[in-house]
């Protein structure tokens, strides 16, 4: 399940996403915008920088930008550098793997199996779709949402 500061995160990523060549955004804009608590937003930013994926500059005309293209930055590295390992459960992960306290096969483990196949999906999906196409997907459903509206 992605938590809150995966949410955030990806929120202020779109909201990165959306600005034009050159600019950049403050802690306090971003989390006005996106109704994101700033003492939050401010260690998420700061996660998101260190990993590289933003850039930060200070100053009068300082604040965050994206250290790359939103094509270049993919949602799955976004969502593990925020919240670890896509996996439902530990025992299904490739990277964080433990072995559950009350399993006495996990090669065996139907549950565990399952949780595999339920990570490889994710995997797949979120690995394979980068912050310019979460960006458009966003667009076109609010547009789908207008038009099911009736506005």
């Amino acid at each position: 399940m992605l938590t809150k500061k995966g949410k955030y995160g990806l929120k202020a990523l779109v909201d990165l996403a959306r600005l034009g060549p050159g600019e950049t955004a403050f802690v306090t804009e971003i989390a006005t915008r996106n109704n994101i608590p700033k003492k939050f937003l401010d260690t998420i930013l700061l996660e998101l920088r260190n990993t590289g994926i933003l850039r930060s500059k200070k100053g009068p005309n300082g604040g965050y930008s994206l250290s790359k293209p939103a094509s270049e930055i993919m949602i799955g590295q976004v969502i593990r550098a925020l919240d670890g390992p896509l996996a439902p459960i530990r025992c299904a992960s490739r990277t964080a793997f433990e072995a559950c306290d009350d399993c006495n096969d996990p090669v065996g483990c139907q549950v565990r199996l399952s949780m595999t196949e339920v990570r490889d999906a994710i995997a797949t999906i979120l690995d394979n779709m980068t912050l310019a196409q979460f960006v458009a997907k966003d667009r076109k459903e609010t547009v789908a949402d207008a038009l099911i509206a009736g506005e």
